[in-house]
């Protein structure tokens, strides 16, 4: 029964979401409103992509140094500590601060350290849970729960998105009190963490498979191997052309998913929507990423059905038409609710039948010998991919206001357009 996948898998998959929502989104919303200005506010919450980008550069560690079992629950316990210091260390800039929008990233220098341990920790547990998972589970089972994974993570983006920012919301309401309403549900994230970390110490099995490596893993073997995995990737067929594909492809929403829930919370005499943080949680956080699960499923069966050559153009129409609903927002402000959730589900259902193409592209030019490493390194392009356009984009809104900053994005369609052309793909790749 311990063993039993179903005790381990869904806790595993929800807890290694929850602090990559927490980092890479909630900060978001949390600094916004706390008053920090937009540029500095896209910059330092982009820079938290980082560990993602640069994970590969130490995932050979996690697979020799200790058990993928030991850096699981040695991070969560980094994490959950993590979560509890960043509630009791938050600033409380004055809310007069706050409403100027002035607050200085002086004020939150400690804030953002602890942000920073918490993404590094979160990217060595995506390491350790995904390599954990091939050794724990046989071949057969590992196939049975690759979507029992998928569910729960998506379950912990509605949890980590939607949940926590509508409870962020209602303290705010009812406290009148912006850093303590956000002290509080950090606090309740730490809580619901630790819990989640004493779990799996208990639940988690102990597969003989996952041991410490005694030999034939020495550093200079590591680096060469790191050398090796290297050359091999920037050797490959188009090279260029994929890493351009990988950068640039999702450059709209990039720069879009950067500064959308700063404009559904902006007020409306500033050019936002004046939502609340907690009907932003609804929209955005669970509306929102209900259609962007949707348009992933759907997207999956069409590449299924169509092969991935003949995918590319209708998922790039699909990642990049669907922003023209936020220039209508922009320019129109209109106050229905249930307009503004239907914009926002477009777009993000688009987003996910797009982002299909782009992940079948990553396996597809990973093929080959090295193909784990190489996946890893396409994935950190991807990271990076999303890191490069947001730490600019909210300089970029301060300057030309949301109407002209989403006009803008439109424009950035056409990059899309462009590396979609140019990309070298095998006609038969992808279909059943």
């Amino acid at each position: 029964m311990r063993n039993n996948p179903w005790w381990w898998v869904p806790t595993l998959y929800f807890a290694e979401g929850i602090p990559y929502f927490i980092v890479n989104n909630i900060s978001v919303i949390m600094f916004n409103n706390m008053g920090m200005s937009k540029g500095d506010m896209a910059m330092y919450t982009s820079l938290l992509y980082l560990p993602w980008v640069i994970k590969p550069l130490w995932s050979p560690f996690v697979d020799i140094i200790k058990t993928k079992r030991w850096w699981i629950t040695a991070m969560q316990i980094v994490m959950s500590v993590a979560f509890a210091l960043l509630a009791f260390t938050l600033p409380h800039p004055s809310p007069e601060v706050i409403s100027a929008g002035g607050t200085p990233v002086s004020l939150f220098t400690v804030t953002l350290v602890i942000f920073w341990i918490t993404a590094f920790a979160s990217a060595t547990h995506d390491i350790a849970a995904d390599g954990f998972y091939m050794l724990a589970l046989k071949p057969k089972d590992q196939s049975l729960f690759v979507g029992i994974r998928s569910t729960f993570y998506r379950l912990s983006s509605i949890f980590g998105q939607g949940v926590l920012v509508v409870i962020a919301g209602i303290l705010e309401r009812r406290l009148g009190d912006v850093p303590e309403a956000w002290s509080m549900t950090l606090i309740a994230s730490a809580v619901l963490f630790a819990a989640v970390t004493l779990w799996h110490t208990f639940r988690l099995p102990r597969p003989s498979e996952d041991s410490v490596r005694e030999n034939g893993s020495t550093a200079k073997g590591i680096f060469k191997e790191f050398a090796r995995t290297f050359a091999t990737f920037f050797r490959k067929k188009h090279v260029w052309l994929a890493m351009a594909f990988m950068l640039l492809y999702r450059l709209p929403e990039a720069f879009l998913v950067k500064m959308m829930n700063p404009f559904l919370l902006d007020p409306v005499e500033n050019g936002g929507m004046g939502l609340s943080t907690e009907t932003v949680g609804l929209v955005y956080g669970t509306i929102g990423v209900a259609a962007l699960t949707v348009g992933g499923i759907l997207g999956g069966i069409a590449a299924s059905k169509w092969g991935l050559k003949k995918s590319l153009w209708p998922m790039a129409m699909a990642l990049t038409l669907p922003c023209l609903s936020f220039v209508f927002l922009a320019a129109f402000q209109p106050q229905n609710v249930g307009l503004i959730s239907a914009c926002v589900a477009l777009d993000q259902f688009g987003y996910g039948f797009g982002f299909t193409a782009y992940m079948l592209y990553l396996i597809y030019f990973s093929d080959g010998e090295f193909k784990t490493a190489h996946y890893s390194l396409c994935t950190a392009f991807m990271a990076l991919s999303m890191m490069l356009p947001g730490m600019v984009a909210g300089y970029i809104q301060e300057s030309l206001g949301y109407t002209d900053f989403f006009i803008f994005v439109m424009i950035c369609c056409l990059v899309t357009v462009g590396v979609t052309f140019m990309l070298k793909v095998d006609p038969e790749y992808g279909k059943k």
